[in-house]
């Protein structure tokens, strides 16, 4: 049996509120769990002392037992010290501009560079017809 460390939805429509529960991952969401760890309310500000409502024994308990908890509690979890952050994945290579984007990029690119050069030289220029003339 494999436990998870997950949420359980409660609330009602459009104003979340999740239960932490300690779950055999076969289990529903909101169905059957082990023990009840503590509470989220996303809807509250990041700085709110009820935010994040949790028994931190419990879960390095759970933790320690080789439960395994999912990515945003990981990422709550990490924020406390509970556990190591999650490994943030790169972004596949699928998503990554094709070639005629990649042209295009490269063409704004040559010309801010020259457009930058002739705007340094054209500075430059007058300078030195200044120091030249006194």
């Amino acid at each position: 049996m494999t436990v998870r460390i997950r949420l359980s939805r409660g609330g009602s429509k459009k104003r979340p509120y999740y239960h932490i529960v300690a779950a055999d991952q076969r289990a529903p969401r909101d169905g059957r769990y082990i023990e009840k760890l503590g509470a989220y309310n996303p809807l509250l500000p990041q700085d709110h002392k009820d935010r994040l409502v949790l028994d931190t024994e419990k879960v390095s308990a759970w933790l320690s037992k080789g439960a395994q908890p999912t990515e945003r509690l990981q990422k709550l979890f990490a924020n406390l010290g509970l556990c190591a952050a999650p490994k943030i994945s790169e972004q596949p290579k699928k998503s990554a501009p094709k070639a005629k984007a990649l042209e295009r990029i490269k063409e704004k690119e040559a010309k801010a560079q020259a457009a930058a050069e002739a705007a340094a030289a054209a500075n430059a220029a007058p300078a030195e017809e200044t120091s030249s003339a006194e």
